[in-house]
């Protein structure tokens, strides 16, 4: 991997820096806030942020196309790489689209959400993306042809893209956990031989960095489902196009947890939990329906108080953990 290379992650980063201040005053100046449902106060905060991140990592990807064409002189993966931002840049669209309409009142249906998110899939399909030989329960290594593109993508776009919503809602959650997933991503891409693919998850990880400077408690901006939904997308792209699907399903474990107990509350239950004036946290139900509430749980009887900042620390050890963990039952895989 040229060290030029790395020049297109030092791009989103210093995009994100540059533009990120300034898009927080400009969501303040014309009152696009969003209220901080994990304070006692409800303080408002900069909304939709991760538009200033999907542009950096857009930019930066930009950036590593130009340099592999005009001063290496490489040109593999390039229909790829554009299908694949063209994915990120759909997905954050829907996400946007999502935000304006706002949770408070509805948002989009859970139908118009996966209708649209598997019109984001279309890229990758028509490139016949990925490899159609993948091992199946009981039958092993099989090879199921054009069914790949017309099923396995779409539903590995519109599952990754939805579910990595719902782990949400608390100062710094989402942005640190896209750090560690794609940061994981990118070095299992870099062992598997898809160097390309790490260095595109790793524009990512640059403006991600960046932004959980600004969306950790307490939170000055937001990531909004603009961000969400794109690296939710960013995450199934690159399994699929590295070949490592089973790692990325194993490490999404928390958030497959996530979906099954959001349907148990027939997605209707939020997952914040109730603040108190100390700046502790509440069960808001008698009942789990996400671990974020599983975590105040477990804080409050190990400290006697769960604070926001605990919530977010233990979910991120526990998403460690299973990269972890990875490592270790895939490395046959891995370390070749």
């Amino acid at each position: 991997m040229n060290i030029i290379l790395f020049l297109s992650v030092v791009l989103s980063l210093l995009v994100t820096i540059i533009v990120l201040p300034k898009w927080i005053k400009k969501a303040k100046q014309i009152g696009l806030l969003w209220n901080d449902m994990n304070k006692y106060n409800k303080r408002q905060v900069a909304g939709s942020g991760g538009v200033v991140v999907v542009g950096a990592f857009i930019l930066g990807v930009l950036s590593y196309v130009a340099i592999r064409i005009f001063i290496l002189d490489i040109d593999t993966s390039t229909i790829e790489i554009f299908a694949l931002l063209t994915t990120i840049t759909l997905a954050a669209f829907i996400g946007l689209v999502d935000d304006i309409l706002g949770w408070v009142r509805g948002g989009l249906s859970p139908r118009s959400r996966i209708l649209m998110t598997i019109i984001a899939a279309i890229p990758l399909m028509v490139i016949n993306a990925g490899y159609s030989s993948i091992n199946l329960p009981f039958m092993g290594l099989t090879n199921v042809g054009i069914l790949y593109a017309l099923i396995f993508i779409p539903v590995g776009i519109v599952g990754a893209v939805t579910t990595y919503n719902f782990l949400a809602g608390f100062n710094g959650l989402e942005s640190s956990q896209g750090i560690i997933i794609l940061l994981f991503l990118s070095f299992v891409a870099y062992l598997t031989g898809s160097s390309w693919i790490a260095l595109i998850g790793l524009c990512m990880v640059a403006s991600l960095l960046i932004f959980y400077f600004y969306n950790k408690i307490p939170a000055k901006v937001f990531p909004g489902d603009v961000l969400t939904y794109s690296i939710g997308g960013l995450i199934a792209c690159m399994a699929i196009l590295g070949n490592f699907e089973k790692i990325a399903v194993f490490i999404f474990i928390p958030y497959i947890i996530e979906t099954v107990l959001k349907v148990r509350g027939r997605l209707k239950k939020q997952s914040f939990g109730i603040p108190q004036r100390d700046g502790s946290l509440e069960m808001p139900y008698k009942k789990i329906y996400g671990l974020e509430h599983w975590a105040i749980k477990i804080i409050k009887k190990i400290k006697g108080k769960a604070y926001e900042k605990d919530v977010v620390y233990l979910i991120n050890a526990i998403q460690i953990i299973i990269c972890l963990l990875a490592l270790i039952i895939f490395k046959e895989s891995l370390f070749i």
